[in-house]
């Protein structure tokens, strides 16, 4: 099958990137909003303790399994028709998970979900990356999107606070339904057509099977192993597997004329740093709206609604960040952006981990909230403008699923090690004993969590430090770049100059 070529530039530019911002809020909303609806989803449905999280985990393993194979699909199949199909998949199973009356319709219903945010997340940001001209176009374009990808992780807590306490659980699910219908109206509307040309290419089936396999099952090792056991039989099993399918894929790569994952995509210095980057951002930052949720509501007794209104300030905090992120990549380049947003992470964390008490009052996080949240918001712009420096727009789509997929590993691991060390001292407490133990552990928990994101701004690192951007058209730069890497001993990756002109 011929592969898919940069589109036509559309008319209404600012339209088509206002769809695919969209597009990432209903994502990034729907990543939390389900967290503060858990109480009554698992009273009605029946969940018991021990499965109740699989409401969270189901949307978690399936996304995070399929994000490398959603990724390859745009590339090849379309990115446009990839990101309708998506979301017409999305619909449905949010149809399907307010409508659950039990709690195997409900996981099945958030597994197809996160099958639909693993098609929809790639072929919006590829999108982005191929309808705007690397440079400062992009860094704005990707500067709007990340806006709404990082709020909207804050302002889902906020609308299933407020959907939950008005009109019950089911609401955070059928809400879905008119955003997406709305976003697939839009692309029809403003996004271009697929154009597809240039060589025939095969869909990698072998590498497609073992990369999703493998991916999957490790992220429900991840997920499931801190409730389960790490040495329970499951999870050994699964986690053989696990490494024997990604070893399999690694083997298929290398050996296939035409891989779902270039390994020389590794050789992009940009790319290789960026993924890394986006383990150890979720891994981090994504962690902590799950502890403020029970800070608020398991311990400080804060309702649905209140919870929900609790994390404004983080969600404007962000946005500021992101728009901040895209001002500092431009002028200075990605290495003091990264730098910046993580080291001010680190400080915001270290301040909000002061104010974590069982009798504290709101006002008392607010400042570690805001630092915090501008050090996310400038992160989150800048890995993504690095995650995209540099790779031809042919293979935008699979760059934005390694990095996407890193993302979500990162953040399974970085859930299950903070959750198992906040949780350390609360076995056999109730009351108020065991509020205090909570508030205890989630505070020296979050302090680890910012010396953690210090390993964020040593990735940032390895960024060069200078602030120029190849700025020429896509074509004629990776050609360029393809006839400079046939000198022995050099690296592509290395001539990518990242941030833009002075």
């Amino acid at each position: 099958m011929p592969t898919t070529v940069p589109a036509a530039r559309p008319r209404h530019l600012g339209w088509a990137l206002a769809v695919l911002a969209f597009a990432q809020l209903i994502i990034a909303v729907d990543y939390n909003i389900v967290f503060v609806a858990l109480p009554e989803i698992g009273t009605e449905l029946g969940f018991s303790e021990q499965s109740l999280q699989w409401v969270i985990s189901g949307y978690a393993v399936a996304f995070g399994g399929f994000l490398l194979l959603g990724g390859r699909t745009a590339d090849l199949f379309g990115r446009r028709s990839v990101l309708i199909t998506a979301l017409g998949l999305y619909a449905g199973a949010s149809v399907l998970g307010g409508l659950a009356v039990n709690p195997g319709m409900m996981v099945g219903a958030r597994a197809v979900q996160g099958i639909g945010g693993a098609l929809l997340f790639p072929a919006t940001l590829s999108l982005v990356n191929t309808l705007f001209a690397e440079g400062p176009e992009r860094n704005r374009a990707l500067a709007v999107w990340g806006g709404a990808g990082a709020s909207g992780l804050s302002l889902g807590a906020l609308f299933g606070g407020v959907l939950t306490s008005w009109f019950g659980w089911a609401s955070v699910f059928f809400v879905n339904v008119p955003l997406a219908a709305l976003v697939i109206a839009g692309a029809f509307a403003f996004i271009p057509r697929d154009r597809m040309s240039g060589p025939r290419r095969s869909f990698d089936l072998p590498g497609a099977l073992t990369a999703t396999a493998g991916i999957t099952l490790l992220v429900y090792v991840l997920v499931e192993a801190p409730a389960a056991g790490w040495t329970s039989a499951t999870i050994l099993v699964s986690a053989a597997l696990a490494v024997v399918l990604l070893a399999g894929f690694a083997f298929i790569e290398s050996r296939t004329a035409d891989p779902l994952m270039p390994l020389r995509l590794f050789r992009n210095r940009s790319l290789a740093a960026a993924t890394m980057i986006t383990f150890v951002f979720m891994g981090t930052f994504g962690a902590i709206p799950y502890f403020l949720t029970i800070l608020w509501q398991e311990v400080q007794g804060l309702s649905a609604l209140q919870t929900g209104f609790a994390f404004l300030v983080p969600a404007v905090a962000i946005f500021a960040g992101t728009q901040i992120g895209e001002r500092m990549t431009t002028r200075a380049g990605l290495r003091p952006a990264l730098l910046s947003g993580f080291v001010l992470g680190a400080i915001g964390t270290a301040v909000l981990a002061m104010g974590v008490t069982a009798d504290g009052s709101y006002g008392v996080l607010v400042p570690g909230l805001v630092v915090m949240g501008v050090g996310q918001g400038i992160a989150w712009t800048a890995m993504w403008i690095a995650a995209a420096s540099g790779v031809d727009a042919s293979e935008q789509g699979v760059a934005s699923g390694m990095a996407s997929t890193a993302s979500q590993v990162g953040a399974a691991v970085g859930l299950a090690i903070f959750v198992a060390i906040a949780n350390a001292d609360t076995d056999g407490l109730t009351g108020t004993q065991l509020e205090h133990a909570v508030a205890d552990g989630q505070q020296g928990t979050l302090y680890l969590v910012a010396a953690a994101l210090l390993l964020g701004a040593v990735a940032a690192l390895t960024f060069k430090r200078t602030a120029k951007t190849d700025t020429r058209p896509v074509a004629e730069f990776a050609a360029d770049t393809a006839e400079e890497a046939a000198a022995p001993g050099e690296d592509d990756a290395e001539r990518v100059e990242v941030g833009a002109r002075g």
